[in-house]
């Protein structure tokens, strides 16, 4: 089979715009949420922004990644607040808030926010990620934050404040490199996370995926077809992700290495299914599909694409990915 015919359907039928109305009902929960921020902590706190997939323009349509970051003035919880108080104050106002509407559920660091199923049967889901300005009245100038983990992250200890990062250089980053590549590198970065999705609760987030693919790219020269794309970032992953030395820097903080947000095991698993992958598919390209499936939602819209009008053939919609 032709593999890389099979990838592009994949990325047609997970397209994010396929799903407006969704993509919507997010969008409007998300500025719900951040209206209710604003409004509760005033002049404590800079706008509310999204940072997920959908501002990196990587995001699938089977999962929504709506990260709203929320940017805290360094006296916001008292000259001699912690970060744990931000991050239980925050999680406070959030669940008193929306307990009746959602579950609301601290996560490494961020708090989870997802509502009950609507008439539509639609589950909303929105993470509220709060970060302190290292010094008061600084964050419009530098946009660096400090960030609370709630629990163990990776190598990264449970009640950690050394997170320290800039959440709009990491977008701006995603963004740019992936723009000179003429959107390869955000195909690689949709299809892993197509990949990831068909696990239950996998340890590398979409950042990690996101970082490790441009590093890949950076590694060497990307020829070929998107399956010998794809195949060379997995291959990448593959063979330097359980390497001693092996580093994945923040964008937003040097100093930070997304590696750590990874334990040991964690990264060896992650080495074990890329090498697993590529040897069933190599045994039988069939098998591709188990790894990269379609959107059956719109696989047959997909297939159906080209019609007919008095027997001439009639093109589909120019698709627009991100």
């Amino acid at each position: 089979m032709d593999k890389s015919l099979h990838l592009n359907t994949v990325i047609k039928t997970h397209q994010i715009t396929k799903e407006k109305d969704l993509l919507d009902k997010h969008i409007q929960k998300k500025n719900e949420v951040k209206e209710a921020l604003e409004k509760e902590y005033g002049n404590n706190v800079y706008a509310p922004f999204n940072s997920g997939s959908y501002a990196k323009n990587t995001a699938i349509n089977t999962k929504f990644d709506f990260d709203l970051v929320s940017p805290f003035k360094r006296n916001a919880f008292g000259a001699n607040g912690t970060l744990k108080e931000m991050y239980e104050a925050v999680y406070d106002f959030l669940y008193d808030k929306y307990k009746n509407d959602a579950e609301v559920r601290k996560q490494k660091v961020s708090i989870g926010l997802e509502f009950y199923a609507d008439s539509d049967g639609d589950k909303i889901k929105i993470d509220v990620v709060p970060g302190r300005e290292l010094n008061q009245d600084q964050y419009k100038d530098d946009e660096n934050l400090n960030l609370y983990v709630y629990y163990k992250y990776g190598n990264i200890a449970a009640d950690s404040e050394r997170i320290k990062t800039n959440v709009q250089s990491q977008i701006s980053n995603i963004k740019d490199r992936a723009d000179k590549e003429k959107d390869s590198i955000r195909k690689i970065i949709r299809l892993l996370k197509v990949w990831k999705n068909t696990k239950y609760n996998y340890p590398s987030k979409s950042f990690f995926l996101e970082l490790i693919t441009i590093k890949a790219f950076d590694n060497g020269a990307m020829t070929g077809s998107l399956w010998n794309k794809l195949k060379t970032v997995i291959e990448y992953i593959k063979d330097n992700i359980t390497n001693d030395g092996f580093t994945l820097k923040d964008p937003g903080n040097s100093s930070n290495d997304l590696a750590d947000t990874l334990t040991d095991s964690e990264k060896q698993q992650l080495a074990d299914d890329m090498k697993n992958m590529l040897d069933r598919i190599e045994e039988n390209d069939e098998n591709i599909k188990t790894y990269f499936p379609e959107n059956p939602k719109f696989k047959e819209e997909d297939k159906n694409s080209y019609n007919t009008n008095g027997g001439m053939p009639v093109p589909p919609p120019k698709l627009n990915f991100g």
